[in-house]
């Protein structure tokens, strides 16, 4: 296994979603930039965290980390490989866009690489549309077929049963959004190949989410279709800070909290 690989392309997929983001301002007529903040953690390692305020995306998260260090005594344990060692190293790349139109659907997406007394990638994509539309669904959801396709250590099938049953709030009896692909301790036993799949997933969601982008940047919207918006962004809420483990890892590992948080819409409703 290699982690300055893996590291390297985790900080230059951040790079290249910064870049195709802001050209999507730029394209809009919007001087908005991403404003970076280093940060280190205390306990080793750091990251960058990445925010955009602009037109087309009222906000837009692309974070990049680094960590390590050692597991707290409630924490460890709940990892796999720190019964024994609860030391720890993880890298990744975590994005989240709450797009201004609620005509252009919202997403997630994050890959990541963790060594413990094991190692392993994890992570996906999915999509929270205001307004759902087959078209787009299957579009964003070809893309991640195709990218598991192309790799003998990935299951797409299973990947989107996976999404479907990790993305949804039982409080609420309803999925977050359309779904995608999700993924965790993918280990093969062959470290290049479940590597060269992680790189694939990155590119399709790069090259995916610009172009549902565009299909709707330009539609009319109203009152309404603003304040179910913001509903459904109160669900998103909901789901991050009750039930996603991603929230939960980086605040009992030491993380940046406004990095960790940083999935939360600038604004919701109830």
């Amino acid at each position: 296994m290699s982690k300055p690989e893996a590291e390297a392309w985790f900080r230059n997929l951040q790079n290249e979603l910064i870049r195709s983001y802001e050209s999507i301002e730029v394209a809009a007529g919007s001087s908005a930039r991403f404003e970076r903040q280093p940060w280190q953690r205390p306990g080793g390692g750091g990251g960058t965290m990445a925010v955009l305020r602009g037109e087309v995306f009222e906000k837009a998260g692309v974070n990049f980390s680094q960590v390590e260090g050692v597991f707290s005594e409630r924490f460890r344990g709940e990892i796999p490989g720190t019964d024994e060692d609860p030391s720890f190293w993880a890298c990744g790349v975590s994005v989240v866009v709450h797009p201004r139109s609620p005509m252009v659907p919202a997403v997630h997406f994050n890959t990541r690489h963790l060594v413990t007394q094991k190692a392993w990638f994890g992570g996906g994509a999915d999509m929270t549309p205001v307004f759902p539309n087959e078209e787009d669904t299957a579009l964003f959801h070809g893309a991640l077929q195709e990218a598991c396709d192309l790799h003998a250590v990935a299951d797409y099938e299973a990947y989107k049963a996976w999404c479907d049953r990790y993305f949804y709030l039982p409080h609420r009896q309803e999925p977050r959004g359309v779904g995608g692909i999700f993924f965790d301790q993918l280990n093969s036993g062959d470290w290049a190949a479940d590597f060269a799949f992680v790189r694939e997933v990155g590119k399709a969601f790069a090259y995916v989410y610009p172009q549902l982008v565009a299909r709707r940047v330009n539609e009319p919207y109203d009152e309404h279709h603003r304040a179910a918006q913001l509903v459904k962004r109160g669900r998103y809420v909901e789901f991050n800070l009750v039930h996603d483990r991603g929230t939960r890892f980086g605040l009992e590992t030491g993380g940046n909290t406004e990095a960790i948080l940083m999935s939360l819409p600038p604004m919701a409703s109830w």
